[in-house]
């Protein structure tokens, strides 16, 4: 494992093989990577990234995992939307891109990733910010998402708003607390919209600094709770970004997880 489990953020990765647009806004984009080799099809896995959907984490720090995944045989599709910070991000319009672009990118993906691409809806794997955005888009639009892969979630807004995870972050996607906005927590805080159909794998590290460990295991109780097919991995030795990074002894859990979700499918 590297020194810096940050080291992963900046590490460059292989170019994608295209980029198309779902929307006209230059974050409604996405990058596509072909599967290597020549295997079955499989279907298009969606990596949707963290960051506290702050504007100034993108997309391209999700590169390594990316071709980690493609390396494996999958198709993929970086999603990018647009955060908070920017003209348009919050709420609604990070929400809204999110669900726009899973909706969209199997139909975009196809003329690029052809015969590689199982047809039907997507898998999503969601790191950090980004596994509340993939559980929000099973629970809010499910015929649309194959299953979810979330890597240290933030699944419970209000919890994370209670903790101040990084400095405010759910106060900025959602414009203020859970108090003065109910209507906005109850539309996009996963923990108050099970149960949900889709199968979901949830990792997380014990050692994670950034998202507890307590926020996967309220949600995953209540998600269980409430009929919802959901699975929590407890990693006792990750942190928080071990999950996105393939050089970790985390990834062949993160492999297995996605093995599991597309075998159901």
């Amino acid at each position: 494992m590297p020194a810096d489990p940050r080291s992963v953020l900046d590490r460059p990765a292989p170019a994608p093989d295209a980029t198309v647009a779902y929307g006209g806004h230059p974050d409604q984009v996405a990058d596509l990577r072909r599967p290597a080799g020549d295997g079955p099809p499989l279907p298009l896995v969606v990596v949707v990234h963290g960051g506290f959907w702050r504007a100034e984490y993108d997309r391209g720090h999700t590169g390594p995992l990316a071709a980690a995944l493609a390396a494996l045989g999958y198709p993929v599709a970086q999603l990018e939307y647009r955060r908070t910070g920017q003209p348009g991000g919050g709420w609604p319009g990070t929400l809204a891109d999110v669900l726009a672009g899973v909706a969209a990118l199997p139909g975009l993906a196809g003329p690029v990733l052809g015969d590689r691409l199982r047809p039907g809806p997507p898998l999503l794997v969601g790191h950090s910010a980004g596994g509340h955005l993939a559980l929000y888009a099973a629970a809010t639009a499910p015929g649309t998402v194959a299953g979810v892969l979330a890597l240290a979630p933030v699944a419970d807004l209000t919890e994370a708003y209670r903790l101040d995870l990084d400095g405010g972050a759910v106060a900025a996607l959602l414009g203020g607390g859970p108090a003065e906005h109910p209507q906005r927590y109850a539309a996009a805080d996963p923990r108050l919209l099970v149960p949900i159909p889709t199968r979901t794998v949830i990792l997380h590290g014990r050692l994670d600094r950034q998202v507890p460990m307590g926020v996967s295991r309220s949600y995953a109780a209540a998600a269980r709770a409430a009929g919802s097919p959901v699975e929590l991995v407890e990693l006792p030795e990750c942190e928080h970004f071990g999950l996105i990074d393939p050089e970790s002894s985390a990834w062949p859990e993160v492999a297995r997880g996605l093995r599991t979700l597309h075998f159901d499918h």
